[in-house]
């Protein structure tokens, strides 16, 4: 297996052009990449460590740098080493300031500004914790998002990956033998979706759970019958209410999250437009 040097320059915490990389690395097997992170890269001493690092380790740098002049010293010097130097947001910033017909800012970590944004995000990250797994019940009407599904079905990462993209999620969990919240069955605020798993691959999924707690691998918990019985009810309560539902099986966190994300998008301006009716009238 190979090994390639890449170099992630950031003039503040490196979020960006982490993601960027992470998400393109995948498309490619076989290849070992050495990362070199290098965050808060905002004088021209520190460019000039990261050049030192490039000359150590070279490798294609990218970088989310603002500041013209950190870019510019950046890149020349990455052209005397014939080491390629990519910009990754200048497509984007460039694209955008055409739109906009707008000027780009270029202000290093504004997008990490403390502003209402901000603050709208750690709320929902705050309720989205208070209202974990059925914690809390009786202000579902409050929320953005809820999520609903039997044990194992990734209810709670999906919601807390939702609640860093501001959106305000509840998790509600199927119990065998017991009735959903009736706060749940009459909401008529949030977007309601049913999380569900193949049986046989929720199996597993329980009873490695069972084995890390050291309990009985025997209970109905793990039993595949009882497990079927959990998924055809609530697929029956999902299709009652008619709320959309995600097979996790063999769906990511981030997969299911944006697919939510869609559906919310579109349930508000729904709401919206049912609201907007009833005024007209």
């Amino acid at each position: 297996m190979s090994k390639k040097h890449i170099h992630l320059v950031s003039d503040s915490s490196g979020e960006t052009v982490y993601a960027i990389a992470r998400a393109c690395l995948g498309q490619f097997e076989e290849v070992e990449v050495i990362e070199h992170p290098w965050w808060l890269v905002r004088t021209e001493e520190q460019v000039d460590e990261v050049i030192e690092g490039v000359k150590a380790h070279p490798g294609i740098v990218l970088c989310t740098l603002l500041d013209k002049t950190m870019r510019t010293r950046l890149e020349k010097e990455c052209r005397k080493l014939k080491i390629l130097c990519v910009s990754v947001l200048d497509p984007i910033l460039g694209a955008l300031s055409n739109f906009l017909g707008a000027e780009i800012l270029s202000l290093p970590g504004h997008q990490h500004t403390l502003n209402a944004e901000y603050f709208r995000r750690i709320d929902a990250i705050q309720f989205t914790l208070d209202h974990d797994d059925g914690q809390i019940t009786s202000d579902i009407n409050d929320s953005d998002v809820v999520v609903v599904g039997v044990s194992r079905t990734s209810k709670t990462p999906t919601c807390m990956y939702l609640s860093h993209r501001g959106l305000k999620a509840t998790n509600i969990p199927l119990i065998p033998g017991m009735d959903p919240p009736e706060t749940l069955l009459t909401a008529t605020h949030p977007l309601i979706v049913g999380l569900t798993r193949d049986p046989d691959h929720l199996v597993g999924v329980r009873r490695i759970r069972l084995g890390l707690q050291g309990d009985d691998p025997g209970t109905d918990y793990a039993d595949i019958a009882a497990i079927r019985e959990e998924i055809v009810t609530a697929r029956r309560l999902f299709a009652r209410h008619d709320w959309p539902v995600i097979d996790m099986t063999h769906r990511s966190i981030e997969e299911a999250a944006a697919a939510i994300i869609q559906l919310h998008a579109h349930h508000v301006d729904a709401r919206e437009a049912r609201e907007n009716a009833k005024e007209s009238v």
